[in-house]
């Protein structure tokens, strides 16, 4: 039940912040950013051509973190296991 509220909350939060631009101005198709020029789109794209390897490259840097964390974690486990191996 949890889990549908906060779905519901986070799509009705989500159709809110993109009625504006669905809304535009008195049907002249211009959004809430003003007039979409040629200029505009190529620049947008640039960013976006740069941005998408850049986020890339930042996950997969913290995918290595990660991966080598839990290979210490393992070999850590492991060590602690041989040298107590059970008690009595």
């Amino acid at each position: 039940m949890r889990r549908m509220l906060a779905a519901s909350a986070t799509a009705l939060i989500a159709l809110a912040a993109t009625a504006p631009a669905a809304l535009a101005g008195e049907l002249s198709g211009e959004g809430s950013y003003g007039e979409i020029t040629d200029a505009v789109v190529t620049k947008y794209f640039f960013f976006v051509i740069f941005l998408l390897p850049v986020f890339l490259l930042v996950m997969s840097l913290l995918q290595a973190k990660l991966e080598k964390r839990k290979e210490a974690r393992k070999a850590a486990a492991k060590g602690s296991s041989e040298r107590f191996d059970g008690g009595w």
